[in-house]
């Protein structure tokens, strides 16, 4: 898929939780509990293909998985390949069991604070989103999920395909937009 065909319109569907990175390192500081270390250890395990093989056979404009630049940082290349803008709801965004008292407590690693810094002027955040969100949403993923950009008329039938193989399927959001000289591609509202 070309990263450059996302249109106006179309809704953003995640098939994995975000805040594997920070999960990762709180592992590795021995903070995290034996649920979460298992939701996380099936979550890296769990490949995209089957995910990827339904996105085909429904049609969609494009697809990027979510890895070392976070979400923010892998939606900026296809909003910025596509020339469009987007809008993600915050609260509509999973994330990891402990990731956000994770975050709270510090336990972040570099490559995401160093997403946040490289990123931050492609965002426009209303008011009410917390800093813990912004952090996570540019979490550093390893085998992270994938961002499908489906046209609206499509979303349930793709929501509904991926749901009913046990994939996660959140519509975090949609492309707004054409415009391509305004650096706020991304807007988060809660």
């Amino acid at each position: 898929l070309d990263n450059s065909k996302a249109q106006v319109g179309d809704a953003l569907i995640l098939t994995k939780k975000i805040g594997a990175g920070i999960i990762a390192t709180g592992v590795k500081a021995g903070k995290c509990s034996d649920s979460v270390i298992e939701e996380f250890t099936t979550s890296m395990a769990a490949l995209n293909k089957r995910a990827s093989e339904i996105m085909l056979e429904i049609g969609v404009s494009t697809a990027t998985d979510i890895t070392g630049f976070g979400l923010i940082g892998h939606l900026h290349e296809v909003l910025t390949a596509s020339k469009c803008r987007a809008q993600i709801y915050s609260g509509r965004v999973p994330y990891f069991e402990d990731a956000i008292k994770l975050a709270d407590a510090g336990i972040v690693p570099g490559g995401t604070r160093t997403n946040v810094r490289d990123y931050e002027s492609y965002v426009t955040c209303v008011k009410g989103v917390p800093e813990v969100e912004k952090i996570l949403m540019n979490d550093a993923q390893t085998s992270g999920g994938l961002l499908i950009f489906v046209p609206g008329d499509r979303k349930d039938k793709l929501v509904t395909a991926l749901q009913k193989e046990g994939i996660l399927a959140a519509h975090i959001g949609d492309v707004s937009e054409k415009g391509e000289n305004d650096n706020r591609q991304i807007s988060v509202n809660k």
